[in-house]
């Protein structure tokens, strides 16, 4: 029964882009280290963007793409929902980095876009970390300088990074889930055969965490944000989007000036080693045109 319930569930979570919105190919190589110089459809004008073909700890190659601002202070780790690629999500990457300053490192998921493998839970962390490590290796942008954004089921790999690293400069979960399986039904416990199960990850976050949610949103509802919020230790003002629903946050105009108060906030926030002897107790802290929409396979 677990079992079944489980790729029930999995089958909910992804929707990959058929056929991928985009494409990657070789724009250049490097003949005597071997590396490769990538261009992206659509992009290849901006030459503020690089485009990485990551492999993964099982051998997948995932496809991520680095938008430099030449001020940004931080970079936004961002892991999108669960039925878009890269090329659809651009023109949001673009808006975000004008209008919050920052670098966006962006990647899609195994068995999205260009990237190889299958969509599944565990192939999700793999990604992100991957990606991270890219961050670090790559371009040697220390955690205290990130900050992770999940949209969607994109919670799940951003909690599951999140709960690891102790230093990260903050998080933001855009109508995040608590799990997949509370995505389709009421369930009070965590069930073992559960995916992304963001409700007990959520507590192992040191940083500050920002809840974006839509009170209307039919898709995962407005009560997934407001307990992940009440869960995380280190609150942040949250953001509900009064009739705001699963796929148009971005459309209203708080949504940017709420991502704007929380960046600034975090200019201020000073990163202190983890002290194992802190309370556990939260304390809140004060302080576009769409991409393509979202989905989970629920009955109406």
């Amino acid at each position: 029964m677990g079992n079944v319930t489980s790729n029930i569930a999995a089958k909910f979570a992804f929707f990959p882009p058929e056929p991928p919105s985009y494409d990657v190919c070789i724009d250049e190589e490097d003949a005597e280290n071997g590396e490769k110089r990538y261009c992206f459809t659509g992009i290849t004008a901006d030459k503020n963007v690089d485009v990485h073909v990551l492999d993964t700890k099982v051998g997948n190659k995932i496809v991520a793409t680095f938008w430099k601002h030449p001020f940004g202070r931080f970079t936004l780790l961002y892991s999108h929902g669960n039925a878009a690629d890269l090329g659809q999500m651009q023109e949001l990457f673009i808006e975000l980095r004008a209008h919050l300053r920052l670098n966006i490192m962006s990647y899609d998921y195994s068995g999205y876009g260009a990237s190889t493998g299958k969509p599944s839970e565990i192939n999700t962390y793999y990604d992100i970390e991957a990606v991270y490590n890219c961050l670090k290796d790559r371009y040697g942008i220390k955690q205290e300088d990130i900050i992770l954004y999940g949209q969607s089921v994109g919670s799940g790999p951003t909690l599951h990074l999140a709960a690891r690293l102790q230093r990260l400069r903050g998080v933001v979960l855009h109508s995040a889930i608590l799990s997949g399986i509370r995505v389709l039904y009421n369930v009070k416990m965590t069930l073992w055969f559960d995916i992304f199960k963001n409700i007990d990850k959520i507590q192992k976050v040191s940083c500050p965490v920002l809840v974006i949610h839509g009170t209307s949103d039919d898709i995962v509802d407005f009560s997934h944000g407001k307990r992940l919020w009440e869960l995380a230790k280190e609150k942040y003002d949250p953001l509900w989007v009064e009739g705001g629903g699963h796929c148009n946050l971005e459309a209203y105009p708080e949504y940017i000036r709420h991502l704007r108060k929380f960046i600034s906030a975090m200019e201020k926030v000073s990163i202190q080693k983890p002290n194992k002897q802190q309370s556990s107790s939260g304390s809140c802290m004060t302080g576009i045109k769409h991409n393509k929409c979202l989905r989970f396979g629920k009955s109406r």
